[in-house]
């Protein structure tokens, strides 16, 4: 599944190879680079994972909430949020979360069935790294991105709402 990074305030996208080996719970690390676990698998290994000289992230599940990771978040490189199903909206709750609550300044990535159409707002509420499915262009996924000239919601990425620039604020 290709890797589409966004850098910046997301004008600048790219697919780039993933850095970040996906580790199944019962399965041994990578000797070296980063490495993505489960959320119960870094409850279990939390320790080792930390000590190792190398990148790690989490995967959460829908239903896993980023609180979850405690203070461990600033430890981390990525967090990765699982989308089973395009109508489940959580993750879009879970990145705002870790960017504005939780004040995570890492990646966040979406993965899963995820549609077109969301991948405008998936950027504002928090997503900076993107596992399309094969044969998704960089194209398609930049006008994805630039289809929404205004926005009704404050998100995370701090961008005038309709209301405030009708108000001239």
């Amino acid at each position: 599944m290709p890797l589409i990074k966004l850098a910046g305030h997301g004008q600048n996208a790219a697919v780039v190879a993933d850095p970040f080996a996906r580790v199944a719970d019962d399965a041994a690390l990578p000797a070296d680079g980063g490495a993505i676990v489960t959320l119960t698998r870094f409850r279990k290994d939390r320790d080792a994972l930390l000590a190792r000289n190398a990148p790690i992230g989490v995967q959460l599940k829908s239903d896993e909430s980023p609180e979850q990771l405690g203070d461990d978040v600033h430890r981390l490189s990525v967090v990765v949020i699982e989308f089973p199903k395009f109508r489940d909206g959580r993750g879009f709750s879970w990145a705002r979360m870790l960017r504005t609550r939780l004040n995570f300044s890492g990646e966040v990535r979406a993965t899963g069935d995820f549609l077109y159409d969301q991948i405008a707002y998936l950027h504002r509420t928090g997503f900076d790294a993107f596992d399309v499915p094969e044969g998704f262009s960089l194209a398609e996924f930049s006008k994805a991105l630039s289809e929404m000239s205004s926005v009704y919601q404050p998100s995370a990425d701090g961008r005038k709402t309709i209301r405030e620039l009708r108000a001239g604020k």
